[in-house]
């Protein structure tokens, strides 16, 4: 087998670390564990990670944002302000990202105890509301939307979203990814100014915008929060 690059190890160190991660969480894992893991030793670990937080936020930087590229690439996608944010909530809680979710719960919990990781988990959460930001300034400037701040309507919305993700996942019960989706999209209903049910029922084919979609679809998925997944 040939030699790995310094490039292929790193990221064989932080794919290693990801793994762990998911299994033990994030603060139980070890550079122990990652060496284990690979089957190599504890001074590979180091000689290209200084500290056990600059491994931790690399490996939960690499899982984090592919997650946000493919929600932003959803949203990006569809043309109009109302399918924009229907394709955010309904790929924001894939029933299969559970294990991101649980990732983002243990992130938030060891961001006091490891500044890289808080920064890291940080400036990803501001992507985050910055892809909602752009969809709700968006729908403002075409006329569809009402609201005289997209930046605050964005954090309120997203903030709503990730606690009721975050219990989901956490807890199992008593509240189900049908009601995160429908709770989350009627609160954002509110804060946009639009009727009741807008943002119910998954959002339509790429590049296809909501009215044309709903003039060549039949109505009786409307209305019906999708669940994801």
């Amino acid at each position: 087998m040939a030699r790995m690059t310094p490039h292929e190890r790193r990221a064989a160190i932080v794919a290693a670390a990801l793994e762990v991660m998911l299994h033990k969480g994030i603060a139980a894992t070890t550079v122990r564990d990652v060496a284990d893991r690979m089957g190599t030793s504890s001074g590979l670990v180091h000689h290209y990670f200084a500290s056990m937080d600059d491994l931790l936020a690399a490996a939960f930087e690499q899982a984090a944002t592919a997650d946000l590229e493919l929600t932003t690439a959803a949203v990006e996608a569809r043309t109009g302000p109302v399918d924009r944010l229907r394709a955010f909530f309904a790929t924001y809680a894939r029933a299969e990202q559970d294990w991101a979710f649980q990732l983002w719960l243990d992130a938030w919990a060891e961001a006091a105890r490891r500044p890289t990781l808080r920064e890291t988990s940080q400036r990803l959460n501001v992507t985050w509301q910055q892809v909602l930001a752009r969809c709700v300034r968006d729908g403002v400037a075409a006329g569809v939307f009402v609201c005289p701040d997209p930046d605050g309507a964005a954090w309120r919305i997203l903030s709503l979203l990730d606690g009721l993700a975050l219990q989901s996942v956490a807890h199992r019960v008593p509240i189900d990814r049908t009601a995160v989706i429908a709770w989350s999209a009627g609160f954002a209903e509110a804060e946009l100014a639009l009727p009741a049910g807008t943002l119910a029922g998954p959002p339509g084919p790429a590049g296809v915008t909501a009215t044309a979609a709903a003039a060549a679809t039949p109505a009786a998925g409307r209305g019906t929060p999708r669940r994801p997944g």
